[in-house]
Order: structure tokens, then C-alpha cells, then sequence
């Protein structure tokens, strides 16, 4: 839009009729603005779907050790016989009951028992099963207070009068002009889905967590939760599904508030500065786009266009003639000097006009009263 014929037109007018009617204005404009936005940061919700499925890897595949656990039995009772339970018996000859001086075998009463159990009760696992609990509570209580979307409403309208006087020329407007943007971010995901159905998603794979095995085994021992700060064992910082999982930790730890933010902003005032100065400047083109319609001053407008063409067009031949160039004093009289030659041609031509009309005439007149006689 470079060459708006607008501006051709502010161009092409009359300057004093401009500044006559900018300076005669008698205007107020009105306006009202409503804007609202409101914000949510579901931050939270895109790194427990980003990091779920880590912490399943670990339930699969958990951290455990043997744990043997030591009883003296009767020999009955016994399950095996270790090397284990032969030393012992070696440094505790009080279990021996008998023995048999031929064979050499020995007969105890006694015998220590040992039984080889794997153990879940580890720190990694309490620290997995500790955040599972977390990340429960911590969707339940951003449920309680959940925003689906962030939303910006943005509404303006304006509403301007205004009267002017162009000499005996009287010119009013009334214009009112508005706009609304509404924008609505529901957050959704690639498959669609929008924040309630990406929390219910997530809430059903959690309670899938829940079910593993592991967890069961360690929720059923009642062991403690852990609290910040984590313990940088080996196996959380150098195993990646650990990885995400401290960095889900310590995000839950440090976003606690609802991350909602809600700005407002309305007005209702009647401006008096530069959006007033522009909509007065706004009228006088309005008011030269239907000035069109006066064709007295149109063809007054394009007569004068044509004369300033014709003139400029002279002068720039004069000039490109004269290669030592034409001085102002030079071209004055010049015109003024071609200007009587070409008003007494005009004269004599428009005299002897009227004799040639007359004297013709005058005979067709005669040979018309000849005819009637």
C-alpha cells in the first residue's frame, strides 16, 4: 500500500482550506478498553508425562540386595546344610551332641540355619515410592483449583464527534469504531487431547504404577517416606531413569503455587491528545473524499492541475533549451512579453470573427427578404 490515492488527494488540496478546517474542529472522542488474560502454566503436567514412563522402567527392573538372615535350629529343622553352618559349628562345640569314635562323625543338637532373601528396602526404592505419593497429591490439589486453558480477551471501541466550518460550509461526522480479539490456549497435546483429558490420562497411569509389584511389596512394609534433599547416591545420579525422576522431585518441590497468573486491564475515558489530534486529521480526509462530489470544484480543481502541468512543463523546456540556464528576471519577461502578443492576437482574431459572421449574415438576411417580396 504505498501509493494510496488518499494521499494523492491530501496532496492535490487546498492548504489554507486544510488549516481552516484542522483549526475550526470542535471534537471529543471516547474510549473503552477491556482487556483480561488469563494464564496457566501446565508445566508440571508436560514433565510427569514426559518422565511416567522412567519410573516404570525402575518398578520393572528395581534395586534390591540378599539379606541372610541367621537361626540356630534343631538339626531337623534345619533346610540345608552350608559351609556356613560347618564353621559355626566348629567355634560353637557346645552344639555338638555326639560323636562317633569310629567314623569320626559328629552329632549336633544344633545347627545354625541360613536363609537367603531378597530385600526391596532400599533408599532408591523408597525415594521412587515417595515421589509416586507426591505426584498423587500433587495432581489432587491442582484438580481443586483447575483452569482448562489460558485465555486473552481484548476488546477496544471508540467513539468520536466532531463538527467544523469551511467559510460558509458546515461539516460534521460521527464515527464509532470497535474491535475484540478473543485467543484461547487449551494446552492440548499431540493427539489432541486438552488438560482434563490429558490429567485423567495421566491420573489412570499412575494408578498403574500403583499396581506394580514393587510398589506393592514396599507399601506393604509401611517403610517411612524420604523428604528433601535426596541422598546423590550412585545409582541416582548416573542412571538416567533416576535422572528424571530427581528432576520431576525437585520441580514438585519448587512449584508448589498454582502458576496462574490473571491480568486486567479496563478503561472508560475521553482522550484529549494524540489519538484525538490523529482522528481530526482523520476527518479532514473524510471530508475530502466526499468534497469529490462538488463537481463545480472538481472542475475548478482539475483546470488548475492542468494550468500548473502546462506551465511547469514550459519552463522545464526553457531551462533544458538554454544550456547556460534562464534567470527569473529573464523568464518574467518573457511571459510577460508573449502574454500581450498572444491577448492582441486573441482580439484581432475574435474581431475579425465578427466581421466575417456579420457580413455573411447580413446576405443570407437580404436573400431571405428578397425571397418573401
Amino acid at each position: 500500500m504505498e501509493n494510496l490515492g488518499l494521499f494523492d488527494l491530501y496532496n492535490k488540496s487546498n492548504e489554507s482550506r486544510d488549516n481552516m478546517f484542522i483549526n475550526k474542529i470542535d471534537s471529543s472522542l471516547k474510549v473503552v478498553t477491556d482487556y483480561d488474560k488469563t494464564e496457566c502454566n501446565f508445566e508440571w503436567l508436560d514433565i510427569m508425562e514426559e518422565t511416567i514412563r522412567y519410573i516404570d522402567n525402575i518398578l520393572r527392573n528395581p534395586n534390591r540386595f540378599i539379606i541372610n538372615e541367621e537361626d540356630i535350629v534343631k538339626v531337623e529343622l534345619a533346610r540345608r546344610v552350608t559351609v556356613e553352618s560347618i564353621k559355626h559349628l566348629a567355634r560353637n562345640t557346645n552344639l555338638i551332641q555326639d560323636i562317633d569314635k569310629k567314623t569320626g562323625d559328629v552329632k549336633p543338637s544344633k545347627i545354625l540355619n541360613i536363609n537367603k532373601e531378597e530385600s526391596y528396602e532400599t533408599y532408591e526404592n523408597r525415594f521412587i515410592y515417595s515421589l509416586i505419593q507426591n505426584m498423587r497429591s500433587y495432581v489432587a490439589r491442582k484438580k481443586r483449583n483447575l483452569i482448562l486453558s489460558s485465555s486473552e480477551k481484548d476488546d477496544k471501541k471508540m467513539e468520536y464527534n466532531a463538527t467544523t466550518k469551511v467559510g460558509q460550509e458546515k461539516v460534521s461526522i460521527t464515527m464509532s469504531i470497535g474491535s475484540s480479539k478473543v485467543v484461547e490456549d487449551k494446552h492440548e497435546d499431540l493427539d489432541g487431547n486438552g488438560i482434563a483429558e490429558r490429567i485423567e490420562k495421566l491420573e489412570n497411569r499412575i494408578t498403574d504404577l500403583t499396581s506394580n509389584q514393587t510398589y506393592q511389596i514396599i507399601h506393604k512394609k509401611h517403610l517411612s517416606l524420604v523428604t528433601s534433599p535426596i541422598k546423590k547416591t550412585n545409582l541416582i545420579l548416573k542412571n538416567t531413569n533416576f535422572q528424571y525422576a530427581l528432576r520431576l522431585w525437585d520441580y514438585m518441590q519448587t512449584h508448589m503455587d498454582d502458576d496462574i497468573t490473571n491480568v486486567k486491564d479496563n478503561k472508560d475515558y475521553f482522550d484529549n491528545g494524540e489519538l484525538r489530534n490523529y482522528l481530526d486529521e482523520s476527518f479532514l480526509l473524510d471530508y475530502l473524499v466526499m468534497d469529490i462530489l462538488s463537481r463545480d470544484k472538481k472542475e475548478d480543481v482539475d483546470k488548475t492541475e492542468v494550468t500548473e502541468r502546462l506551465v511547469g512543463n514550459i519552463v522545464q523546456k526553457l531551462i533544458d533549451i538554454n544550456e547556460g540556464g534562464i534567470s527569473e528576471e529573464q523568464l518574467k519577461n518573457l511571459v510577460s512579453k508573449q502574454y500581450e502578443v498572444i491577448k492582441y492576437k486573441t482580439v484581432v482574431n475574435d474581431r475579425e470573427i465578427y466581421k466575417i459572421f456579420k457580413k455573411h449574415m447580413d446576405k443570407y438576411l437580404s436573400r431571405i427578404y428578397e425571397v418573401k417580396i
